[in-house]
């Protein structure tokens, strides 16, 4: 005898179908056998399927029992396989009805006493069973979640076993759940909260305006880890298309409690000591990491030189492309990563090289291995580099500012409602597109062509510095870009020097090629 259900594998932040096919062997010695390239979390699953159908009165058959998880190449990993396992059991043994199995597909984690515990992906599991107009399973605390995928899905949400077994059986019904909370956006840090450092304020509304990359340089307590916990608040919320993107990573994370959704953008800030697996994804179970997780926000890498060189060079990629692939030997797992890089460092080692006259401690050989720890083309990748210098007891001495993160954030909502009569955000314009509408004026043209020839610009920096100068001319409500544009975008392509000799002028203002 022999029944089928499905049920899914992950694949990054994809759901990937997987057929889950039981069969019971008569006439051979009593065995339970999972095969189809299982981990060892689904191996596990004949032990917990044993106890939770002894805990509701069933006992496995005395035949050979085998489960094949098709299609047989693809890896098998984590522990929601449990309830579609048992799901099929129960229909091969006739305690469910076959159609009601076959037409299903489930995830869930089984207790010993049978309960069904949550897991993640419930989300993006259940937009697969309604893209295959099938019923879905899952446990009851996942419901929530499971219940964004549409109106018209079936979704049984049982908290244990015996309720799904007594819902075939039409001896007690299982409603559909309704979905969790939608949190419009959380509260943010008010920009009213940053006194002085009005330069590296209008930076962050340009990043904000444009989506573009931002690197701040100034000495510790200059206000850099401030300033960037206020540019969520400056970013619109997230559209329909990006909260189900988003909320379909954070599902496979196990992030997403109670079901509950918010269109608050991502900020991620992960700690230096962070891994490559950790920031871009991958390991054992294949989970999405930090980058993956800003998807549509804030990836801030605070003290950015003290992360590891490889680490950093590995979201050259995503930068660029929007996304992340992990090569592994029997698979190419692909994670979304269109994310804004926020970056804070240093000087130098010390911290003080070159402030207020300040003289670094270990020479001007420590600011410059400090900032080449960063490859040249990691830093051609910034859009914006600004300079943060320390805060004076005078600047706190002020009141605060007039303005705060809700004026900036109107600016820049009609910043953004230009480009959105483009297509996309200025940080993303293709060079085509971005000739016709950064096209500058005869002074902006000459000013950029001597810059280009007397900095060193890269042509990824010149194409940076219009896409900059077309953001700058967003929010100053030009249609064209302008001499003053191209000179402001200019002088927030400053990097760090790294071969000065000077420790004053490791602070000096003047562009180097990246």
């Amino acid at each position: 005898m022999s029944a089928r259900t499905r049920t899914v594998a992950f694949e990054g932040a994809e759901a990937r179908s997987v057929d889950v096919q039981v069969q019971i062997v008569g006439a051979q010695l009593p065995s339970f056998s999972i095969v189809g390239l299982a981990d060892k979390a689904v191996a596990e699953s004949r032990e917990r399927v044993r106890a939770a159908f002894a805990a509701i009165g069933l006992s496995l058959p005395q035949q050979r029992v085998i489960v094949n998880l098709a299609p047989a190449d693809r890896p098998k990993e984590g522990a929601h396989f449990d309830l579609p396992i048992a799901l099929g059991l129960m229909a091969a043994m006739g305690v469910v009805p076959f159609e009601a199995a076959e037409r299903a597909l489930a995830i869930g984690e089984l207790g010993l006493d049978g309960s069904i515990a949550p897991v993640p992906g419930a989300l993006p599991a259940a937009l697969k069973a309604a893209e295959q107009d099938l019923d879905f399973i899952c446990p009851a605390a996942s419901g929530p979640e499971a219940a964004w995928a549409g109106g018209d899905l079936t979704i049984l949400a049982p908290s244990s076993l015996i309720q799904l077994v007594n819902h075939f059986k039409g001896v007690q019904v299982l409603s559909r759940p309704a979905p969790g909370d939608l949190i419009d956006a959380l509260a943010e840090a008010d920009l009213r909260d940053v006194k002085g450092q009005e330069g590296a304020k209008r930076a962050l509304e340009i990043t904000a305006a444009g989506g573009h990359n931002l690197l701040m340089v100034g000495p510790p307590g200059a206000g850099k880890s401030m300033l960037a916990a206020r540019l969520p608040g400056l970013l619109p919320p997230l559209d329909a298309q990006e909260l189900l993107e988003v909320s379909m990573i954070q599902s496979v994370a196990g992030l997403l409690e109670r079901g509950q959704l918010t269109r608050s953008r991502p900020f991620r800030q992960p700690h230096h000591s962070a891994s490559m697996a950790a920031m871009v994804g991958g390991g054992q179970r294949a989970k999405p990491g930090e980058a993956s997780l800003a998807h549509h926000g804030v990836l801030f890498l605070d003290e950015l030189p003290e992360f590891h060189p490889q680490v950093l060079d590995s979201l050259r990629q995503p930068l660029e492309t929007g996304e992340i692939v992990v090569a592994r030997a029997n698979a190419h797992i692909t994670y979304p990563a269109r994310f804004q890089l926020i970056a804070a460092m240093n000087p130098c080692r010390c911290g003080w090289a070159g402030t207020n006259g300040e003289a670094c401690r270990r020479g001007p050989r420590c600011a410059a291995d400090y900032q080449a720890r960063v490859s040249g083309p990691m830093m051609d990748r910034i859009d914006l580099h600004v300079d943060v210098p320390p805060v004076t007891p005078a600047d706190l001495a002020l009141p605060s500012p007039a303005e705060g993160t809700a004026e900036a954030a109107a600016r820049v909502a009609e910043a953004r409602s230009a480009q959105a009569e483009r297509g996309r955000l200025n940080a993303r314009l293709s060079a085509d597109l971005l000739d016709h509408v950064a096209e500058p004026d005869t002074g902006g043209r000459a000013l950029i062509n001597q810059a280009a020839e007397t900095m060193g610009l890269t042509a990824r920096s010149y194409h940076r510095v219009l896409r900059t100068a077309r953001t700058i001319a967003d929010l100053d409500g030009s249609d064209g870009v302008r001499r003053v544009h191209i000179a402001e975008a200019l002088s927030l392509r400053r990097s760090p020097p790294r071969n000065e000799t000077g420790a004053g002028s490791v602070r000096q203002s003047i562009m180097r090629p990246v």
